[in-house]
């Protein structure tokens, strides 16, 4: 049986918009509590997003290098379903808050993804990330797929395809990669922080036609 490619709303800020991504069939919506990013919302803001999802939408939680008492703060405001990691925490830290997590990785060269994701063997899922020294995420720069589809066959674990993907490319990422889910961001956004219903609909569209 052909398993169905799962899809991750990233950088939501706005109920409105959490909303808009579970009506376009998003599986799981993500939350940035990272200060530095456009995207960065506060636990009191997380909460309003997380009150207008229907069931079975799940929530993330995105960090990056955070301290311990940040995570615990946000985790006793709101219900994450998991946690995802976008810095150089090691997985005793990231395990260490009794949650799923997922761990990203960014992709650049002369880099093991193989080694380096065998050192997070109690994650949930890695997630592949494009590399740019002055941000953590949300590039809208994708990275060379072929070395997402190395990892899928060889690494353990389900893994997470991010990192500039579009309406116009994703379904090409997936008959590539073959991955368990995208996650895109700045893809389907009009603004940061800001998504786009249109261009959340052909996203899942070109998703669906694969």
């Amino acid at each position: 049986m052909v398993q169905r490619t799962r899809v991750k709303i990233c950088g939501l800020t706005s109920p409105e918009d959490a909303l808009l991504a579970a009506e376009c069939g998003a599986d799981a919506i993500g939350l940035v509590f990272y200060s530095k990013s456009a995207r960065a919302v506060t636990a009191a803001q997380a909460l309003d997003v997380c009150r207008s999802l229907p069931v079975f939408v799940t929530t993330v939680g995105l960090f990056v290098n955070p301290a311990e008492e940040e995570v615990r703060a946000v985790l006793k405001h709101v219900h994450l379903d998991c946690l995802q990691f976008h810095g150089e925490e090691s997985a005793a830290f990231c395990a260490s808050f009794g949650v799923p997590y997922m761990k990203a990785i960014r992709v650049r060269p002369d880099f093991d993804v193989i080694e380096e994701i065998a050192k997070y063997s109690s994650s949930s899922a890695i997630l592949l990330d494009s590399y740019d020294k002055n941000t953590a995420g949300g590039t809208g720069i994708a990275f060379d797929w072929r070395i997402a589809r190395r990892c899928v066959q060889e690494a353990r674990g389900k893994i997470v395809l991010a990192g500039g993907l579009t309406a116009s490319n994703v379904a090409e990422a997936i008959r590539l990669v073959a991955p368990y889910a995208v996650d895109v961001s700045s893809g389907v956004e009009s603004e940061p922080g800001r998504k786009s219903k249109e261009r959340m609909s052909s996203f899942f569209n070109e998703v669906y036609s694969v």
